[in-house]
Parts: C-alpha cells; sequence; structure tokens
C-alpha cells in the first residue's frame, strides 16, 4: 500500500528480535523452504510431491509464513539493473538522534534508495541506493544529504556483488540439523 504521496510505507524491524518475524522455521520448513529457494514458481501440489508432505500442510506451512512475516516481499527478487539503475551504492549516514525516525522516513520517499538498515558504530544508518548513471548519483546523494537531521554521509561505490542476499545455507544447515538431509 501506498502512503498518500505515492511512496511506499516505512516498514521497521527490528533485527535483533525474533519476535519480529513471529515464528520459527523448523526442519522441515527449511526443507520447504529451500525447495521454493530451488524452484520459486512451484506450486504447493508440486512442493508437496517433491518433498514427500501433504498438500494441506505445505498450504498451511506457506499461509503461517506469509502472515507471520518469514517470506519477504517478492520485490526483493526484481534486479534494479532491468530497470535502469544499474549503479548501487552504500551510504554511511551519521543523523542527528533525536530526528532518526524522520530521516528514515524521508530516505523511504527517495524512490532510489531500496534499503535503511540502522546500525552502532561511527555512522547511524547505511542505505543502499541506485542510480541510473554518476550524475543521477550525485543527485541521489544530494537528495540525501538534503534531509533534515542528516549530518554528514560518507558513500561507497558498488563495484562487484560477489554474494548476493541468500538464506539457502542456513536453511540446508537447518534441514539437515535433525538428520534429515534433502
Amino acid at each position: 500500500m501506498l502512503d498518500k504521496e505515492g511512496a511506499d510505507p516505512v516498514i521497521l524491524r527490528n533485527m535483533s528480535s525474533a519476535e519480529q518475524v513471529g515464528a520459527v522455521v523448523d526442519a522441515t520448513d527449511a526443507r520447504l523452504l529451500l525447495e521454493l529457494v530451488a524452484n520459486p514458481r512451484a506450486t504447493g501440489v508440486e512442493l508437496a510431491a517433491r518433498l514427500g508432505l501433504s498438500r494441506n500442510t505445505v498450504q498451511a506451512r506457506l499461509a503461517r509464513w506469509e502472515s507471520a512475516g518469514v517470506l519477504a516481499s517478492f520485490e526483493r527478487r526484481v534486479d534494479p539493473r532491468a530497470l535502469g539503475y544499474p549503479l548501487a551504492a552504500f551510504v554511511s549516514v551519521v543523523a542527528d538522534q533525536h530526528k532518526l525516525a524522520a530521516v528514515v522516513a524521508e530516505l523511504a520517499r527517495v524512490p532510489e534508495v531500496i534499503e535503511v538498515c540502522g546500525l552502532t558504530g561511527q555512522t547511524d544508518l547505511t542505505v543502499r541506493v541506485v542510480a541510473r548513471d554518476a550524475d543521477d548519483l550525485y543527485r541521489v546523494a544530494g537528495r540525501i544529504l538534503e534531509i533534515d537531521g542528516v549530518e554528514r554521509t560518507n558513500m561507497a561505490l558498488v563495484m562487484q556483488q560477489f554474494v548476493g542476499p541468500r538464506t539457502a545455507p542456513l536453511l540446508a544447515r537447518l534441514a539437515t540439523a535433525n538428520g534429515t538431509a534433502r
């Protein structure tokens, strides 16, 4: 759902709290999730047949994961390069702590901002941005600096992504933890 100005709503998650996800994944869940990673378009019937589970079990688990926030949005599968944004950068942001929530809300209004994470240490936020070219990246960086509460930034251009976002190795470990290999 978009807000009244057409921007995506800000979604805040505390990465250190297991309760935020709302579910614990067991070995059977991990096997099912691994199968979804390998075959994201598989139907519930196909998944059930491949894993030796009932269709109802598969459907119930998928429904539980969706409501509990275990599964991320399908939006994450769209590569920004395919949308005309071949450049990516990480922007480290130091912000006025009293304005941090407002800074995050403003960052969420910038379409080229694709991820914002709160950090410990010398910087407060790491912002992943995409751009069409160097001039566009300069514009996006300027837009971030204009946000009230942003004190300073530092940018690192992504030259190559060697390991992308993934959970398959963690799922494989969990799926085989109780002797239930795939």
